[in-house]
């Protein structure tokens, strides 16, 4: 299936119903009085969030979605059934924004979340809400008011725990597959990735984390060049990143510290909050180097990084050292969970 991650619908909620006018009749009772009853509330419009779905393809065959309308009231004081509501589902991690202005609705972040897009009419009033001592014979109804009508854009950001990031062949859909049951194409091509992938990591007996790969980032990428670009948005909710090098470029001329310096400044130009997020360089394709030349890039890596930037040396098509840079990772985001967990217990305490 073909990866979609934007989408547009319109969505309208239902009308509400009118009120009647209506008299009693009855035998013997010639002045029965007014008795229209109100008409119904219409169907309102919901997302809600299915973690079935990972694309938003199938809103390239149904564009709208429209609620039920109210039912009109009737005599004898009878209440128009409520027309109703429609849910939509959409992926967990979509975003929904009014196409007309641009306003942020809201974030579908976890499965079974619902989220009002289009609110209902209300009911209409019937005759017999306007009997009073000085009209006791009133002809006047309410119509129901019509229903939120909306354009929305859609756009999914996939949900990861951690992003991998590079440029093409860089060994991040080969990592993928070594730790996860994902199945990425892999290739000795460029752009083999031209969707995100996703793949649950386990790396103890209830430990586990989600990772995403996506097309690898090449050189004016912030600009529009590449597949990359399209797709850094998928990497602003992860948190943290696994930057791959390819210390043995098919290209001797191309220097593995020149790739690190053009992914940071993509990532720089794209978003200032994506660059801000915890990045651990990964040095893969290790077997294909010898001991000496290996330590001599990892010198030559030293004087380039950030102090404390975390470096690993890794083979993802042989195996050696994923395990313990797994293990690395599942350790970091439980840190992250504990300190959040403090957090959030020493602002409750004050």
């Amino acid at each position: 299936m073909k990866f979609i991650d934007e989408a547009t619908i319109t969505v309208k909620a239902g009308d509400g119903g009118n009120g009647c006018v209506s008299f009693r009749r009855e035998k013997y009772i010639p002045f029965g009085g007014p008795d229209g009853g109100d008409g119904g509330d219409g169907g309102s419009v919901w997302l809600l969030g299915n973690d079935g779905l990972n694309t938003l393809a199938d809103f390239r065959f149904q564009r709208r979605f429209e609620a039920q309308r109210g039912e009109n009231g009737h005599g004898r004081n009878r209440t128009g059934r409520s027309g109703a509501d429609l849910e939509v589902p959409v992926p967990v991690g979509t975003q929904v924004f009014d196409a007309d202005t641009g306003e942020m609705i809201g974030d579908v972040t976890r499965a079974g979340q619902r989220l009002l897009v289009a609110q209902g009419g209300f009911h209409g009033l019937g005759n017999a809400r306007y009997k009073s001592s000085t009209n006791r014979a009133p002809r006047q109804s309410k119509p129901g008011t019509p229903g939120d009508q909306r354009i929305l854009k859609l756009e999914l950001k996939v949900l990861a725990d951690v992003g991998l990031l590079g440029l093409p062949n860089a060994g991040k859909s080969t990592l993928l597959k070594q730790v996860s049951a994902a199945e990425p194409k892999i290739a000795d091509y460029p752009f083999t990735t031209l969707h995100p992938q996703l793949g649950v990591v386990r790396v103890g007996q209830s430990q586990s984390f989600v990772m995403a790969d996506i097309p690898g980032l090449i050189e004016g990428a912030a600009e529009g060049a590449g597949l990359g670009i399209r797709f850094l948005k998928h990497l602003a909710r992860t948190r943290l990143l696994l930057h791959l090098i390819d210390v043995a470029p098919p290209d001797p001329d191309i220097d593995p510290l020149d790739a690190i310096e053009t992914v940071v400044a993509e990532l720089e130009s794209y978003s200032a909050d994506l660059a801000q997020l915890p990045r651990w360089l990964v040095l893969n394709k290790t077997d294909l180097l010898d001991e000496e030349a290996l330590a001599a890039l990892h010198e030559r890596v030293a004087t380039r990084i950030v102090p404390g930037q975390p470096v690993f040396a890794i083979s993802a098509a042989t195996g050696a050292g994923v395990a313990a840079l797994m293990q690395s990772v599942m350790r970091a985001i439980e840190q992250q969970d504990a300190a959040r967990m403090d957090n959030g217990d020493d602002a409750g305490d004050a």
